[in-house]
């Protein structure tokens, strides 16, 4: 089942917005959104981002133009053939990372959720990532965790993510979009 919506979110890390319009397509296991992110810490800065996947969940391609005070910067990582590139330099560093990680954009914790139905039941699982920082751009290799704690009457569940001593309760709508993420922000909902 293929669903198409517009996801915002209130980012109070940033002092920002993140929008992005999301097509899920459950059965094919396939995630593409167009975004919006706007922010105004460690600078002011807007960007915008183009995200495909591959079957389950796995990045294909994550395009970002950031504009800040220093100018606009551009990204265009891509993973093929289980190889990143980044800018079209080859970087196997990353090799190990089925995702890539927007820093401020709960979209993007999605796609590990998904994969391994963290929405859905128990399961725990350490994964590399291709992190990108904002407003740069720079793109690293980090660990982060996932780990299911529970599902809530709705069909929404709370996973605890991970990441260089960072520790937070994402709050999951049954989709695997974030609903709440305490530390970075919450979802608008209409």
């Amino acid at each position: 089942m293929t669903t198409s919506r517009m996801l915002a979110w209130s980012i109070h890390e940033t002092a920002g917005f993140d929008a992005a319009w999301t097509t899920l397509d459950s059965l094919g296991r396939t995630l593409s959104a167009s975004g919006r992110a706007i922010g105004q810490r460690p600078g002011a800065y807007w960007l915008a981002y183009e995200l495909e996947t591959d079957v389950d969940y796995v990045t294909r391609r994550m395009s970002v133009e950031a504009r800040s005070d220093g100018g606009t910067t551009t990204l265009d990582l891509r993973r093929e053939a289980d190889h990143w590139t980044v800018n079209g330099e080859p970087r196997p560093d990353l090799d190990a990372a089925l995702d890539c990680d927007l820093a401020g954009c709960p979209l993007t914790n999605t796609m590990p959720i998904l994969r391994h139905r963290l929405n859905e039941g128990p399961g725990d699982r350490t994964l590399a990532m291709a992190f990108i920082q904002v407003p740069g751009l720079r793109v690293i290799r980090t660990e982060q965790r996932y780990r299911h704690l529970y599902r809530l009457p709705n069909g929404s569940a709370v996973v605890r993510y991970r990441s260089s001593g960072f520790e937070d309760d994402l709050t999951v709508d049954r989709d695997g979009f974030v609903l709440d993420y305490p530390k970075l922000g919450r979802r608008l909902e209409p």
